[in-house]
């Protein structure tokens, strides 16, 4: 039988206009320009743990994951502050979290660094939810506080953790995926259940766009919002070197044939962009998770007019 009833109700899809409404005047009143790109694009972001869904022949066209590349070369071309509201696309990703289509914000600021759009990521949750100011832990300081390990020390000692909490799977020598395994199934769920956390510095190997730190080249300028035990945003101080991102694309490349994962071809008008794009930091963000929140929706289901098209 065909279900062809929404899955949020009409005043449902109300309260979602506003809270987008009452996103926009964040930025407005910030002088902030609202600006569009492309959903289809001839490349798209290399990331292994990436799935894009792509469309026809010669050349092949990729919905696109995050707006994040065309944005950047409006910033290369002196658009100054932007932001966007927009769809984005990730295949394999369906659940009560995660729907193929979603909605996201992203935004870019110049001249700011990763802790300053902290700040300004902050005001907006306090603008938008009246959350409370959020907490900030390094994301090794996370790892010793919820599991007492170091995540930056041996591989053995994560496996080990893996394996006394019940987590029985063999990931080999995948130093990101073991962290990974941990950080959603052990300290995620019981992240942020009051007020939101900044979790930052993450390892340099988790972070193909974003600078690394000049005291700590193990580490990336890169943080992760969470509130409520979900992930509501992911940013970066923006890496702006063309020939280490093209370096960082190959290997991400390498490991997608190692996983016999088709090739993307690279994004060579980024690239070009990139000697151009001034100093800047700009965040991603889960408009659809934010209005959960907003609204105390259980379930994605609730907020999205037809959601769970897998």
């Amino acid at each position: 039988m065909f279900s062809w009833q929404p899955t949020a109700t009409q005043n449902m899809l109300r309260l979602r206009a506003a809270i987008i409404a009452k996103i926009r005047a964040f930025f407005t009143r910030r002088n902030i320009l609202e600006v569009e790109t492309p959903l289809l694009s001839t490349s798209t972001n290399p990331a292994p743990h990436l799935h894009s869904f792509s469309i026809g022949q010669q050349p092949i066209l990729y919905l696109q994951t995050s707006p994040e590349f065309a944005m950047k070369r409006l910033l290369a071309a002196g658009y100054g502050d932007i932001y966007q509201i927009s769809k984005a696309f990730r295949d394999h990703e369906c659940g009560k979290l995660h729907n193929p289509e979603f909605t996201i914000l992203e935004w870019y600021r110049t001249n700011f660094n990763h802790h300053d759009l902290m700040d300004e990521m902050d005001q907006l949750l306090h603008f938008i939810l009246n959350a409370a100011k959020a907490e900030r832990i390094t994301y090794q300081n996370l790892f010793l506080q919820y599991l007492n390990i170091d995540p930056f020390g041996p591989l053995k000692t994560l496996q080990e953790a893996a394996q006394q909490n019940g987590l029985s799977t063999d990931l080999g020598n995948d130093r990101d995926a073991w962290l990974q395994l941990l950080l959603t199934h052990l300290i995620e769920p019981y992240l942020a259940q009051t007020q939101p956390v900044f979790v930052y510095d993450f390892p340099a190997s988790q972070a193909m766009l974003a600078k690394t730190s000049a005291a700590n080249p193990k580490v990336a300028e890169r943080f992760e919002l969470y509130f409520k035990g979900m992930e509501l945003a992911n940013g970066f101080h923006e890496l702006n070197d063309p020939q280490e991102q093209r370096q960082r694309f190959e290997q991400e490349n390498q490991v997608r044939a190692q996983s016999n994962l088709p090739l993307i071809p690279l994004d060579e008008n980024f690239l070009a962009a990139l000697s151009h794009l001034p100093p800047c930091a700009g965040v991603a963000v889960s408009i659809d998770r934010l209005i959960m929140i907003a609204v105390k929706a259980s379930s994605l289901q609730e907020i999205i007019a037809f959601a769970n098209n897998c």
